[in-house]
């Protein structure tokens, strides 16, 4: 009787550490989508820029759009640290409107220093690119790589900010 009790609770607490360390949004686990493209399976991403555009208005959230590439060594590496980062996801989870794209726009407000990836733009609800919050490249102003993560969330609470600040 004992030994099947002992079983039964190391069962569940394995069962239980093994999403310990996986951020769960308020609204509990989601089915994954195929939209996240593997930057945060557990986010509800946007399909378009214009749907993302509407739903940061309506919503008054910020928008960060993440360009990058499926064969890019630079867009795998910042994308497996931005999925694995807890608080990046608990803050886009929270705080933000994203989108993922793996293809140019025709918006030029989109690329407004050139069209290379990885490269991540925060955009107000007044439909603004905040020019204000990019990398630490002058030469590639919106790019990020794997070793930014510090900055990428300066960032991000930079953008909530003066969200806040400005509306």
């Amino acid at each position: 009787m004992i030994r099947g009790e002992l079983l039964i609770l190391l069962v569940l607490l394995a069962g239980s550490s093994t999403f310990a360390g996986v951020y769960i949004p308020k609204t509990g686990r989601r089915i994954p989508q195929t939209l996240s493209r593997g930057w945060g399976d557990q986010l509800v991403w946007a399909q378009t820029y214009e749907e993302a555009l509407y739903w940061s208005r309506s919503r008054n959230k910020p928008l960060m759009v993440i360009f990058h590439l499926d064969n890019c060594p630079h867009s795998q590496a910042l994308k497996k640290v931005v999925a694995e980062d807890n608080e990046i996801q608990r803050t886009l989870d929270e705080d933000f409107i994203i989108l993922n794209l793996v293809y140019e726009t025709v918006d030029k407000n989109l690329s407004p220093d050139g069209q290379y990836v990885p490269r991540i733009l925060f955009i107000d609800p007044s439909m603004t690119v905040r020019a204000d919050l990019n990398g630490r490249y002058s030469n590639r102003m919106y790019a990020y790589e794997d070793q930014d993560l510090k900055l990428l969330i300066k960032n991000m609470k930079n953008a909530k900010k003066l969200l806040k600040r400005e509306l």
